[in-house]
């Protein structure tokens, strides 16, 4: 899944720069802040592109990568009783769930561009990219459980969700449009009843000068 870029981005010399340093193990850098930054912002856009292609297709129908069903076979051999839908950190950070994750994560080193990524991960997959719902973690780690996700049907709720919101937004637009018209409609009426008493009192007007007109003539 590429990410899109946005305004502010660095020149092309120091993008290159920030693509290599991006390119590296999380390791490689250690605490430089603005390596840290560049990862970050790199981590940010994928993170919106991700949950804007969520949001707008059905997220069964989605294909990540290339390998879609190798990842999806070799996670769910190895983590067979996951819980996914809601993550707990401990499943993913502690030094126990690191040496389970670590091996399945370097089979794949080659297989997947950049797998080694600093990457978003949303906590509770019903809910979107908030910093209480948000953890780093490597891209195969990503992939792995973003796509169980999708197969599994979890983030079916957040497509549901936004679609479920414009469909009420587009039920309002319309009643309001309904309520306008009809006002409209209305007004247009007590006009036509304005202009059918106003013709009314003219032709009675002008039959009584003929009568008037008339009784003088005898006179």
């Amino acid at each position: 899944m590429e990410t899109t870029s946005g305004a502010g981005e660095p020149v092309a010399g120091e993008l290159v720069s920030v693509a290599h340093a991006l390119s590296l193990p999380a390791e490689s850098y250690g605490n430089d802040p603005d390596i840290e930054m560049a990862w970050a912002m790199k981590a940010m856009q994928h993170a919106e592109v991700y949950y804007k292609l969520i949001s707008s297709v059905d997220p069964q129908l989605l294909k990540l990568t290339k390998v879609d069903d190798q990842i999806y076979s070799e996670f769910r051999e190895n983590f067979e009783k996951l819980r996914i839908d809601v993550l707990d950190p401990e499943e993913l950070k502690s030094e126990s769930a690191k040496e389970k994750w670590r091996p399945f994560c370097l089979k794949f080193d080659g297989i997947v561009e950049d797998f080694n990524y600093g990457t978003l991960l949303r906590l509770d997959c019903s809910q979107g990219y908030t910093e209480e719902n948000t953890i780093f973690a490597p891209r195969i780690q990503f992939f792995a459980i973003e796509i169980a996700r999708n197969r599994e049907g979890y983030n079916k709720a957040v497509y549901t969700s936004v679609h479920d919101e414009e469909e009420k937004e587009g039920n309002h637009e319309r009643e309001e449009g309904t309520d306008s018209g009809g006002a409209e409609e209305k007004g247009a009426n007590r006009e036509r009843e304005k202009a059918k008493t106003n013709k009314g009192a003219e032709k009675e007007k002008g039959a009584n000068k003929e009568i008037s007109k008339s009784g003088e003539t005898a006179l």
